[in-house]
């Protein structure tokens, strides 16, 4: 087992992306090969792993070697690619693009895309119940947490509210919006920053305010990115929130008080990991990346 090394943001990010797709790899190997097995490797590579480096981040902050963190790191990744195909689905978004590739029910079709998302959210659990984790008391207290992000109280819960607000004839409120997007995008996110502290038994109040705020911000930049982004370097199809009518934080905000909001959130996250001083440097600067990024 080895530490977990400090990384200057950029190379913590390609740390965790490598990490991924050689523990990936590792479970899913390329032979013997099946549609089901390349659609699931597919669905996992290639995305900016931005979860899988706040578990390996918030595992280095609390003295986490790097092989449970490993297998914490892609179970988050499976998890969020499940969500991402199930999203993309004609009877949910119907995109055709992700990432800049064809979504994994163009490539091949719509059932393979079901069974594939099913077959990633299902290894993550059993990514998370391996002995290579660690004490059955860290398994459980990351299965349960997950589980709960995951679900109804989080992101499947928070997609649900998504799609009943779009049915809505009166106007939105902020509270409202929020109360989506904590769970929709929110939970994983915040669910990762805690992870590592989850995993070594720790305190994670001061991970949980940054996770909440992070989720939070990351969410308003997406919104941002719906107007001002270009589809080529977003990797899918941009505006489709307004010509949909999609309250948003920038249809209730306002393209510059959307960016005030998340410059707020921002800060508050930075703030919460000041009990961690120099060390969690790299966090703080993913925390600026996630309102400043293009994609």
């Amino acid at each position: 087992m080895h530490e977990i090394e400090f990384l200057p943001f950029d190379k913590a990010l390609l740390r965790a992306q490598t990490v991924v797709s050689k523990c990936l790899h590792a479970m899913i190997p390329d032979t013997p090969d099946t549609k089901l097995l390349a659609a699931m490797r597919y669905a996992v590579v290639g995305g900016k792993a931005l979860r899988a480096f706040l578990v390996l981040e918030s595992a280095r902050l609390h003295g986490n070697q790097i092989g449970p963190a490993s297998m914490a790191a892609l179970s988050i990744e499976c998890l969020h690619a499940y969500s991402l195909i199930h999203d993309d689905l004609p009877c949910m978004d119907d995109d055709d693009l992700r990432r800049g590739q064809p979504t994994v029910h163009k490539k091949w079709d719509e059932a393979t895309a079901v069974l594939a998302g099913d077959a990633l959210q299902t290894l993550a659990f059993e990514l998370l119940s391996h002995t290579d984790i660690g004490p059955a008391d860290a398994s459980r207290r990351l299965v349960y947490g997950l589980a709960t992000a995951a679900g109804r109280k989080g992101m499947v819960g928070g997609q649900m509210l998504d799609i009943e607000a779009e049915s809505k004839t009166r106007g939105h409120t902020l509270t409202e919006i929020e109360a989506v997007q904590n769970g929709k995008t929110g939970a994983l996110i915040r669910w990762s920053a805690m992870a590592g502290a989850e995993l070594a038994g720790d305190d994670t109040r001061a991970l949980l305010t940054y996770g909440d705020a992070l989720g939070l911000a990351f969410q308003i930049a997406d919104d941002v990115l719906d107007v001002e982004g270009d589809a080529a370097a977003v990797g899918k199809a941009v505006g489709k929130d307004a010509d949909a009518g999609k309250a948003t934080f920038v249809s209730l905000l306002g393209l510059d008080g959307a960016k005030r909001r998340a410059d707020s959130l921002i800060q508050e996250a930075c703030d919460a990991l000041d009990i961690y001083g120099d060390a969690a440097a790299t966090l703080k600067d993913a925390a600026r990346f996630v309102v400043n990024r293009t994609h």
